[in-house]
């Protein structure tokens, strides 16, 4: 655990719970420390919803496939997010989506179940954990609003654009790294890879962008034209 406390220090469910605190509480939940590799699940859709996950290292995408194999991509958490407490808490018997690593990472699981009983020593920090559970899927619902703003831009130019200056506003930069690669970014935005990549290549080939990889520089960019 102390390799990854400057993670889980940010992470808004341990927000008020300091290290020996947490080094009980993660006793009391059952926690485990898992690696995962790119592209392998954290578990799947159909998978029994009882855990509760936070991301350490590199990243996970949560996705829904539907009948025809078709992939959305509902968010993409980086180190210090959590992920499947929507689900849990529910009392969903069955998780209805899939979380995947976006490359080799290392992730936290909760059991849900203790971390909605409360253990019998009443720790006051598992009750700080409750409430900042609540807090959190107060913020997720922000971030799903979010995502929805993207989803109802008109054209596959303006949800890209829309969301490289949200992104550009986020890190404070017109310079920053997305936390995912094109194919994921394609299936958050609801577009088609080839083209979100040909609106890409017009917006950087009339010098209004430039972009490698996960990496983008925003210049003077007219959404108009």
């Amino acid at each position: 655990m102390e390799n990854y406390f400057s993670v889980l220090s940010r992470c808004p469910l341990f927000q008020g719970i300091g290290q020996e605190d947490l080094r009980t509480l993660f006793g009391c939940l059952g926690a485990k420390f898992v690696s995962v590799s790119k592209g392998d699940p954290v578990f799947l859709e159909g998978d029994p919803a009882q855990l509760v996950g936070v991301v350490l290292s590199v990243g996970v995408q949560v996705v829904r496939d539907d009948y025809y194999g078709n992939r959305s991509v509902f968010s993409i958490l980086q180190p210090g997010e959590s992920f499947g407490e929507a689900f849990s808490c529910a009392g969903l018997a069955h998780m209805p989506v899939s979380v995947f690593a976006i490359r080799d990472s290392e992730v936290l699981l909760l059991n849900c179940q203790r971390v909605l009983t409360l253990c019998s020593r009443t720790c006051h920090f598992h009750s700080l954990l409750v409430q900042n559970i609540v807090k959190g899927l107060a913020q997720k619902n922000l971030a799903f609003t979010q995502k929805v703003r993207y989803m109802s831009q008109k054209t596959t130019r303006d949800k890209l654009l829309v969301y490289l200056f949200d992104q550009a506003k986020q890190q404070g930069s017109a310079e920053f790294v997305i936390p995912c690669d094109r194919q994921a970014l394609a299936d958050y935005l609801g577009v088609e890879r080839t083209a979100m990549s040909a609106e890409i290549s017009k917006l950087k080939k009339a010098g209004l962008l430039d972009t490698k990889g996960s990496w983008f520089c925003l210049k003077q960019v007219d959404r108009n034209g």
